[in-house]
């Protein structure tokens, strides 16, 4: 059962949740960097007939990569941890599940913007932003 938020609740997440977005971003570039090295090392040997390349270099790529993928595990269990929902990485695009007029609906945000200003319905997604509003203020709740 999905954990739901309060707007104020939601919004004292958010230092924590962009600090996580960032060692996200940060740990997915790092490893399609690192991997793509890796790639084209591997296609250098392939090229060579098997002669080894530039072994430290290697090395090196792969303990990047997997420190990468130890610091994105680590991040996206802390979110599910916290209950919010990462839609768009790339983005930095981020839900935390609400209750408006006894319906699940989300409390929409994205990396750059200051507060949660907007909402949707679960079926909508990000192009349904609307605005939060006194109506809305006034009938979501975290029950």
């Amino acid at each position: 059962m999905p954990r739901f938020f309060t707007l104020s609740e939601a919004e004292s997440l958010l230092p924590e949740v962009r600090r996580l977005l960032d060692t996200l971003i940060t740990s997915k570039n790092d490893y399609e960097e690192s991997s793509a090295e890796i790639d084209g090392i591997k296609q250098r040997i392939a090229l060579l007939g098997g002669v080894t390349g530039p072994g430290d270099r290697a090395v090196q790529l792969r303990a990047r990569k997997d420190n990468s993928a130890r610091a994105l595990k680590s991040s996206f269990e802390r979110i599910e941890e916290i209950g919010c929902q990462i839609k768009d990485l790339d983005t930095g695009l981020v839900d935390f599940p609400t209750l408006y007029h006894d319906q699940e609906v989300y409390l929409c945000w994205k990396l750059g913007e200051p507060t949660i200003s907007y909402w949707h319905h679960v079926s909508d997604g990000f192009a349904g932003r609307r605005a939060i509003d006194s109506e809305f203020l006034a009938h979501h709740r975290a029950d």
